[in-house]
């Protein structure tokens, strides 16, 4: 079991630069089988979930060249379906919840496919129904088999239609687009996910050849083109990292600029961490984040205490509520976090309140957190990451507590944040990496 071991009490400072989006390039990756042509990817993350997704598509057949450290040549001519019946790919596709995303262009291409029940983070119920209702009204038939847990789709005639999907999901709207680009007809998604993720998938998808329009909206029409040409696409900075690096800096009273950041797609995010009482200057492409001693909250206009919550693109992004929470315990006054999507994602305050916060877990979905304004510092202690997100919060408040800190079950960061120990390292953090079984 990989660990890291934390002293924390250090300030940062110096630039960093930000990852590809991970988010994105589950998405990215797996539309390179919609071609049998070349397709070079820039700006890849070299993280957990997407190796392993990398990986995958190897064994299925797809021709993959290391062109750099962040870039990738795939070539997706000859698929080996029968692949897709083998006890290697129930293992791996099981343990992967990206894995998902390779339905939507086997559909379109080859017309049939199968996935074991996907894997991911332990953050609560996390269905697949946009996916298949999706797949469903475009024609295609399933079979969910309980004894091996697979389930197995029959695509042979995919057929463009008018949905209104159920939930504005990014991963159920990039399947489902990514089997209607070569389905014959007109498909008209409604309610359909807009974030900047599907908007960089969408761009990619019409230099390959696609028609799609409504682009950055929540309706999206895709007329069905016969054929996929390859192509080359830069990915996104990660955003999530950029909020937590901002969330970081105010914590650890550092002095960061974060790099090449993507600032035009970033959204609510920047204001969401002012309203914080967070200092952020924009400089061109980059963030600037001062050493500030302290931070306070906002109100809402009336005086009421204010209310952090995740909505669907162009509103906060789930992801980064978990920062927002564990960044407002060293904040002067109280933030309401209510995380509306997932009913477990809360669950590691409880570590949190042992390193000496004082937050209120109301209910599964949401907290209060009186800010402690630095009169007491958080406290070093063992803990175990339970997903991604929590997972760097806790590093988050390891690195500004009192003491040395154990973080256990730290493959979880590593599933989505980039040599994370070495970077941090490369700010002045004291951090490495042991062996937690010891």
């Amino acid at each position: 079991m990989l660990s890291f071991r934390i002293e924390g009490g250090h300030r940062l400072k110096g630039d960093i630069i930000p990852q590809g989006a991970k988010n994105e390039a589950l998405q990215i990756v797996c539309a390179v089988l919609l071609t049998p042509e070349p397709v070079t990817i820039h700006n890849i993350p070299d993280i957990r979930d997407v190796n392993k997704l990398i990986e995958l598509l190897g064994d299925m057949g797809v021709v993959v060249e290391k062109l750099s450290s962040s870039s990738y040549r795939f070539t997706a001519k000859d698929i080996d379906l029968n692949y897709l019946e083998s006890d290697a790919y129930r293992l791996k596709g099981s343990a992967l919840r990206g894995s998902i995303m390779v339905l939507g262009p086997l559909l379109a291409r080859f017309g049939k496919s199968r996935i074991p029940k996907p894997g991911g983070d332990k953050i609560g119920r996390r269905r697949l129904d946009t996916h298949f209702l999706g797949f469903e009204k475009l024609g295609a038939k399933f079979n969910y088999d309980p004894q091996n847990g697979f389930y197995n789709i029959d695509a042979s005639n995919l057929q463009g239609c008018y949905m209104l999907l159920d939930e504005a999901s990014v991963t159920g709207t990039a399947n489902i687009l990514m089997a209607a680009v070569l389905s014959k007809g007109t498909t008209t998604i409604y309610h359909a996910a807009c974030e900047p993720y599907i908007q960089q998938l969408c761009k990619m998808l019409n230099r390959m050849g696609a028609k799609i329009s409504g682009i950055g909206s929540n309706l999206l029409t895709i007329e069905g083109v016969d054929y996929l040409k390859g192509t080359e696409h830069t990915m996104l900075p990660d955003m999530i990292e950029i909020g937590s690096f901002i969330g970081m800096a105010a914590m650890t009273q550092s002095e960061i600029t974060i790099k090449n950041a993507g600032v035009e797609h970033l959204g609510i995010i920047p204001e969401t961490f002012r309203r914080l009482g967070i200092r952020l200057d924009i400089k061109g492409d980059d963030i600037y984040i001062p050493a500030q001693e302290h931070y306070e909250i906002d109100t809402f206009i009336d005086g009421s205490i204010m209310t952090v919550s995740d909505h669907p693109w162009p509103g906060f992004t789930p992801d980064l509520l978990s920062i927002v929470l564990v960044t407002a315990v060293q904040a002067k006054g109280t933030v309401l976090i209510h995380q509306k999507m997932f009913e477990s994602r809360l669950f590691f305050v409880d570590k949190l309140i042992e390193m000496g916060s004082q937050i209120i877990l109301c209910d599964p979905h949401r907290a209060t957190v009186i800010g402690l304004n630095r009169a007491i510092p958080l406290r070093g202690i063992r803990m175990t990451s339970p997903d991604i997100r929590a997972g760097v919060s806790l590093l988050i408040a390891a690195m500004s507590a009192k003491g040395v800190s154990i973080i256990d079950n730290a493959e979880q960061i590593d599933r989505g944040y980039q040599q994370i120990d070495t970077r941090l390292r490369n700010l002045g953090a004291v951090i490495e990496r042991i062996d937690g079984s010891k």
